[in-house]
């Protein structure tokens, strides 16, 4: 009988409070509090996972490619199913098969579905009966925003005071139903690797940028002002906070040395088209991570304007709508096939 696979789900999520710069870089802790909308499944990681005794290594594909665990940056990653592991008492090796429905390391957080599904895939094939706040610890220690992942609606990730970390967790602030009218369109402007990823990216802020000495004051204070406008569902409110934050998050990256740059031209059309379209009241929302693709977060009822503001910049490669998801799920054993013949081949 070959080993069983279990396969998990999992969507982006797009911090409207940003995760930008750590005071613990070994367990990924964040000099302040982060507030986030998890994305539907629109865009999405599958991962599938199965641990063997047949196997005397590690194997790891994303995107049909099979990745070298000796890298740095993938071994980083892959560290939360060596903590998995040790909690389970196993000594067996695992194949992992992961699929990302979107860019890979374009900024569009494919590092915080990739781990949440992986954390999420990772915990069952080993039995781990643990609740989501200890695997929001374990997901944040291979991906900071993979953490946010791992529930659905509006999610805050707690930055914590401990050295040790037990206190920087999620919590949910509210489910995917509750405000049922908000939409999210990705506006793709690059699907290109970004050229400094996040977690090197932040390390340069941190030493280097003098605003990022004011930035976690600034962040602390839009999450509880954040938190309040979800809570009365304001979103003219939100839609503020949301643009100040991706500014704020922006501005200590241009003054980063040598400055990091993820914004384009395309980018900037992008940031005053919303303007325009919020004149007369904030009706829209741009937000940007770790690259130049933007999330503009609207309403039901001012979606079509937003869209046709959008669709009217040149250079726009792609308008994907989506929703409010609910967070990771469970799915029936997906590329079985492909672990199987994995494992027979390495045994």
């Amino acid at each position: 009988m070959l080993d069983e696979v279990y396969t998990a789900v999992a969507t982006p999520n797009i911090a409207l409070v940003k995760y930008w710069g750590k005071r613990n870089d070994e367990l990924i802790l964040p000099h302040n509090t982060s507030i986030s909308i998890t994305l539907d499944e629109t865009f999405k990681t599958t991962t599938s996972v199965a641990f063997s005794g047949k196997l005397d290594r590690d194997i790891f594909f994303i995107n049909g490619e099979e990745q070298n665990l000796d890298s740095h940056e993938v071994k980083e990653r892959f560290k939360v199913v060596d903590e998995m592991r040790r909690m389970a008492g196993s000594a067996e090796h695992a194949v992992v098969y992961s699929v990302n429905s979107f860019p890979t390391a374009a900024g569009l957080a494919s590092s915080a579905s990739g781990i949440s599904a992986l954390v999420f895939a990772t915990s069952k094939a080993l039995g781990l009966d643990i609740g989501t706040s200890r695997l929001s610890i374990i997901a944040r220690q291979g991906s900071g925003s993979a953490c946010r992942s791992l529930m659905g609606g509006f999610v805050k990730w707690k930055k914590g005071e401990k050295d040790d970390g037990s206190d920087s967790y999620i919590e949910q602030i509210k489910g995917n139903g509750y405000w049922p009218d908000i939409v999210a369109f990705v506006a793709i402007v690059s699907e290109a690797k970004k050229k400094v990823s996040s977690r090197a990216g932040m390390k340069q802020t941190v030493e280097t940028s003098k605003l990022y000495r004011e930035r976690p004051n600034v962040a602390e204070e839009h999450a509880k002002e954040l938190e309040k406008a979800i809570m009365e569902k304001d979103f003219p409110t939100l839609a503020r906070i949301t643009m100040e934050e991706s500014n704020s998050m922006h501005a200590v990256m241009l003054d980063t040395f040598p400055p990091i740059i993820y914004l384009n031209d395309i980018s900037k059309e992008i940031i005053h088209a919303v303007h325009e379209l919020n004149s007369g009241g904030n009706i829209a929302a741009y937000t940007f991570d770790a690259g130049p693709n933007a999330v503009v977060v609207t309403t039901e009822k001012n979606k079509g304007d937003v869209y046709n503001a959008l669709n009217s910049i040149g250079g726009i490669k792609d308008i994907v709508e989506l929703k409010i998801g609910s967070g990771p799920r469970i799915a029936d054993r997906q590329y079985e096939a492909e672990i199987n013949a994995i494992i027979e081949k390495n045994r």
